[in-house]
């Protein structure tokens, strides 16, 4: 009777464990996301990496910070242009 107590607490902690890194894997997938760069007709995952790069973007062209997705179409635009013309555009998706 005790081994059966010791492989059903087991089994208990591997399930926990199992939901604990699915679930916090979850979270992480739903951090990022594609977003389709039309006058360079290529698709950008839009993550931690990309923001470092957006935010970067606004420093270096004076901007207030917005979300990428309130921004209008020309600065979206001008965005995708500074981006692919620095380092980093190997990671494109």
């Amino acid at each position: 009777m005790h081994k059966n107590k010791s492989v059903s607490l087991g089994s208990l902690f591997l399930a926990v464990a199992f939901l604990f890194s699915t679930i916090t894997m979850g979270c992480a997938v739903r951090g990022s996301y594609r977003v389709y760069d039309s006058e360079h007709r290529d698709y950008h995952r839009w993550d931690n990496n990309e923001v470092v790069f957006y935010q970067r973007w606004e420093g270096e062209t004076h901007r207030r910070h917005e979300d990428f997705k309130r921004r209008s179409r020309d600065e979206q635009n001008e965005y995708w242009n500074w981006r692919h013309h620095h380092e980093g555009d190997h990671d494109r998706h």
